[in-house]
């Protein structure tokens, strides 16, 4: 019953007509800052969300997870090697490379290119980058027939499309190290990989018998590449790996390389959730001033419910219903903005980009070029009670001050 009656004070409190009309402007204010406040920390950790899981679905997904690589030769005994890797709990399976550097030409345009030689079967078990080429393209990697699977960016920057020839100049190797000029092969596009990042700007695929022919490497190989069953810890498991092998090899994970983007992501949260107590911790601040002001503006009040009977825990339970529902407002608000707001996130910068002409990711720089959202309720759940906490914490003070009033004074003054 006296939560009840303290809740319908308050209510009528926060509802009523000020005398002070600054009192109403800092309640407004201060909603409105716990609401931008809230929303904006929800778009953020959803933007978040967004990169990592395209970090795990476009980028985890394609890129090998462990790379055992040869050190100063091409692998000969790879099957072995392959099979007694695929023999540790932590691998699902690996499948044979061959890696090296080429310059495309098509006309004037050039781009370097890492060439990587693949079997379409063997890589199907260690990676979906089938999913992201175009048409038939993948089907089209066929040894003997000069096919090459390039990179959209790469395909953009040489002005070519599934179907033109293109020259592919690489490195002749030489065993007496004598500088030679470099191979030219002739190779046509016959797939395009959309992926829509850092990898379309740096990638062609080519079978990997006509890597090992162009080469001069015979039936050996690069290395071995490995699909984990936590790419998390591959640091780790390929290290494992690495004790149960006869051959000196380099041990490669994706953290060497895109490592980065992981931390980053984690730290950016981290950033968030300091940045999300500290934003709406300011808010809350205006809560403390609302009601210090509000308690000096309803002294009379307080003063006919003392006189009446009511103790300091209905006095105090009123104030914080006041500043309370400020809060909880707020939030709520606040939550559905971001909300909606997170929900077509991709859609709003597309919008803005195309508006404004201007392209705020660039595939060749990140590993995507679109700003990707994913909404977490938990997310949303953890900022709004964190919002509503703060308020109640600010709500203390005050409520404090309003049960020391002295109703004989308070009515004597009025």
């Amino acid at each position: 019953m006296m939560h009840s009656l303290s809740l319908f004070i308050g209510r009528r409190f926060s509802k009523a007509k000020h005398r002070n009309k600054l009192v109403s402007f800092i309640s407004m204010s201060s909603m409105m800052g716990i609401s931008v406040g809230v929303m904006v920390i929800i778009i953020g950790l959803s933007a978040m969300n967004g990169f990592e899981r395209e970090l795990q679905n476009r980028v985890l997904s394609v890129i090998p997870h462990a790379q055992l690589a040869g050190v100063e030769a091409p692998i000969k005994t790879w099957r072995e090697m392959q099979k007694t890797a695929e023999m540790n709990p932590n691998v699902v399976a690996g499948a044979p490379y061959v890696m090296f550097t080429g310059l495309l030409e098509k006309g004037a345009n050039l781009k370097p290119v890492q060439i990587r030689g693949i079997d379409p079967v063997q890589e199907k078990k260690i990676s979906s980058i089938s999913d992201y080429v175009l048409g038939d393209g993948w089907k089209t990697l066929v040894p003997g027939k000069s096919a090459v699977v390039l990179g959209k960016g790469i395909a953009d920057a040489l002005g070519v499309k599934v179907g033109d020839w293109l020259t592919v100049m690489v490195p002749s190797p030489d065993p007496e190290l004598k500088l030679r000029a470099p191979k030219r092969i002739r190779l046509q596009v016959t797939g395009i990989l959309s992926l829509g990042g850092q990898v379309d700007h740096g990638l062609a695929l080519i079978p990997i018998a006509d890597a090992q022919a162009y080469q001069n490497m015979g039936d050996a190989v690069s290395g071995v590449a490995l699909k984990l069953t936590d790419p998390l810890n591959a640091r780790a498991v390929v290290r494992e790996v690495g004790y149960t092998l006869k051959e000196y090899v380099y041990l490669n994970n994706w953290t060497q390389e895109y490592g980065f983007l992981y931390r980053d992501i984690q730290m950016v949260r981290a950033i968030m959730y300091i940045v999300m107590v500290l934003v709406i911790g300011v808010a809350c601040f205006n809560i403390v001033s609302t009601l210090m002001m509000a308690v000096k503006d309803r002294a009379g009040d307080i003063a006919v419910l003392r006189t009446m009977g009511a103790k300091d825990r209905l006095i105090r339970s009123i104030f914080i219903w006041h500043g309370l529902l400020s809060g909880l407002l707020g939030s709520v608000l606040g939550s559905i903005a971001g909300c909606l707001v997170a929900l077509n996130l991709t859609e709003i910068v597309g919008a803005i980009e195309k508006l404004t002409g201007h392209h705020f990711l660039s595939g060749d720089i990140y590993f995507v070029d679109f700003l990707p959202t994913q909404l977490h309720v938990s997310d949303v759940l953890m900022v709004s009670i964190t919002a509503v906490v703060l308020s109640l914490l600010a709500t203390w003070y005050p409520s404090q001050r309003a049960c020391k009033l002295q109703p004989a004074s308070v009515l004597s003054a009025k």
